[in-house]
């Protein structure tokens, strides 16, 4: 369970790249096929309301592509905030049930065979099952398959809009057609912040599978702005620092909430434990030093010895 959530975060970063160069075909240059789907229906409206923004408004294209990446993220932060809810439903639940997880697996590795293994691994999955548990911790596929050619898109605008290229942004100070350290450094803080706040109030456990994540998405979006324009960079600043307020409210707004429902719950509601009776009996290997526990015919063969002994001496 564990190596499996540790690889679904450690792969998240990598799938939304993917996601990125995938979802929009490109040409031997790099440059989007404007015969592909996502391109026609999501890449050139938003390029056109970046150029609409920029020229039409006299907002400059920095600051179009700032309120471009906040309307959308807007449109989209309902559905994002569900998805972390219901995310945040099942890591309480999981909580909830992990002593009684904790005996099964312990009870697991002390099996003699694996007929019992087998029948203790069913306990486990009954535990899920009964008590309404995702082994993938409330991550729908669907709110990620929306979000994603979205994301896409909204990259792509930055990249490709006309005009970007040759303008400037902050009082001129920034070119948003050539890398920029300034954003790479805002982009790898923003996302640092989003990591750091997505674990307040998060188990130690959970910590500890979630640190390496804490590190390689800010690290790898640092690597990616280092190569991409200004433009593209400005866009990654305002999503970390989207997601970082978006963190925020779930973690101090909704989590006490759902910690508190969830207790409730179990409290109106305890755990429901089903036990094999075959391998019920089963209890995890003793620590080094401690004496192994006598069943009850060595129990009745060392009474019958020391009879003997006493019988012998009288």
């Amino acid at each position: 369970m564990k190596n499996m959530k540790r690889w679904f975060y450690s792969s998240g970063l990598l799938a939304l790249l993917i996601f990125l160069s995938g979802c929009v075909k490109q040409d031997k240059n790099g440059n989007p096929v404007e015969s592909g789907l996502i391109y026609r229906f999501l890449v050139k409206p938003m390029s056109g309301l970046v150029t609409y923004l920029a020229e039409n408004l006299d907002l400059g294209y920095g600051v179009a592509i700032i309120v471009l990446t906040l309307v959308v993220r807007l449109i989209i932060l309902p559905l994002g905030l569900s998805q972390m809810k219901k995310s945040m439903v099942q890591q309480e639940k999981m909580q909830a049930v992990k002593p009684h997880m904790d005996e099964i697996n312990a009870r697991m590795k002390a099996a003699g065979s694996p007929e019992d293994q087998r029948l203790i691994q069913m306990e486990l999955q009954s535990l899920y099952k009964d008590n309404d548990i995702s082994l993938m911790g409330g991550m729908g596929c669907l709110p990620l398959l929306i979000q994603m050619p979205i994301f896409t898109a909204l990259f792509y605008a930055a990249k490709v809009t006309p005009g970007i290229q040759d303008s400037s942004f902050f009082f001129d100070m920034i070119p948003l057609g050539k890398p920029s350290l300034i954003l790479v450094a805002l982009a790898g803080i923003s996302y640092f912040g989003q990591s750091f706040i997505s674990m307040i109030g998060m188990a130690p456990e959970q910590k500890k599978q979630m640190q390496m994540m804490t590190y390689i998405s800010p690290i790898m979006i640092i690597m990616i702005s280092f190569n991409s324009p200004a433009g593209v960079t400005l866009y990654w600043v305002i999503s970390g620092f989207f997601s970082c307020i978006q963190s925020l409210i779930t973690n101090l707004y909704y989590k006490p909430r759902i910690k508190k429902e969830i207790a409730d719950h179990f409290e109106k509601n305890p755990v429901k434990v089903k036990v094999t009776k075959k391998v019920k009996d089963v209890t995890p290997t003793k620590k080094a030093g401690q004496k192994p526990s006598l069943n009850a015919n060595q129990k009745n063969n060392n009474n019958g010895r020391n009879a003997g002994k006493q019988q012998r001496k009288k």
